[in-house]
């Protein structure tokens, strides 16, 4: 039988438990920095305005594919819908099919485009800005072709006339632009060359059906593929906009209706 050591008188029946008091654990983990109200605020604007910039990136068409697409979208919707299936424009005049053209109209229309190209080729040559050297001889320039279709209008026995207010008015505003505003300008340099290889082409060959016994004049003749030659400019003015600010190109954008309202001026001229 195991034996009980008696307990000593002088050792206490329970000894005093020693416990270690541990601090209170400070919850870092959970503890929220508070901000001032100026913090606050500041936290408040740059949420708001990242969220203004991602809606407001969304607010341009065809931004995906590259800044021509851009003005692309914004010119279609300035055509009618007769024009084109993105147009808005509410139809002025008589459609194409319905025009009288006369040859002293269209030659007249014919000078004054031969003004505007004859400028816009000197312009890409002074090059008042670096990014217009990149569209000399793109291979969509008129001048040259023009002056053969005047050259042959003399032999038909017809008088050219001098450049019309028209003409020398959009000329005149080209070059002003050019030497101050490279992005406007740049939208009337696209609109001008492109809307001339799509509707342009077809105005060409209604006056031609109409009053020069279907003859293709040399204004809407290329070298080369024009598909090919269309591309490496679309590349080119992309390109180009990759350095602009988003005002830039929306600058560049609103431009797009005074373009058309100083070609139309000229187009116009085919039925006078």
């Amino acid at each position: 039988m195991a034996s009980i050591t008696p307990i000593s008188q002088s050792q206490p029946l329970f000894k005093k438990p020693q416990f270690t008091i541990l601090n209170k654990p400070k919850a870092q983990f959970l503890s929220i920095p508070s901000m001032s109200f100026s913090q606050r605020k500041t936290r408040m604007e740059v949420v708001s305005a990242t969220t203004a910039a991602e809606k407001s990136k969304k607010r341009y068409p065809g931004e995906a594919k590259g800044f021509v697409e851009e003005m692309r979208f914004v010119a279609m919707k300035l055509h009618t819908r007769d024009q084109a299936k993105e147009g808005e424009k509410e139809p002025e005049g008589k459609p194409l099919g319905k025009w009288e053209p006369s040859v002293e109209g269209y030659l007249k229309f014919l000078v004054d485009s031969t003004l505007v190209y004859d400028t816009l080729e000197i312009i890409m040559d002074k090059a008042a800005f670096p990014e217009y050297a990149e569209f000399r001889n793109t291979g969509l320039e008129r001048s040259e072709s023009l002056a053969k279709d005047l050259e042959w209008f003399k032999t038909q026995g017809y008088a050219i006339p001098e450049p019309s207010s028209p003409g020398v008015s959009y000329a005149q505003y080209l070059e002003e632009l050019s030497e101050k505003d490279p992005q406007a300008f740049i939208c009337h340099f696209y609109n001008i060359y492109f809307a001339h290889t799509a509707g342009g082409r077809m105005i060409g060959k209604k006056v031609s059906e109409k009053i020069l016994n279907n003859k293709e004049l040399e204004f809407y003749k290329w070298d080369g593929n024009l598909s090919e030659l269309l591309q490496n400019v679309r590349e080119k003015l992309n390109r180009v906009a990759e350095n602009w600010t988003r005002e830039e190109k929306n600058h560049c954008l609103e431009e797009t209706e005074k373009s058309f309202k100083f070609s139309g001026d000229i187009l116009r001229l085919i039925l006078s």
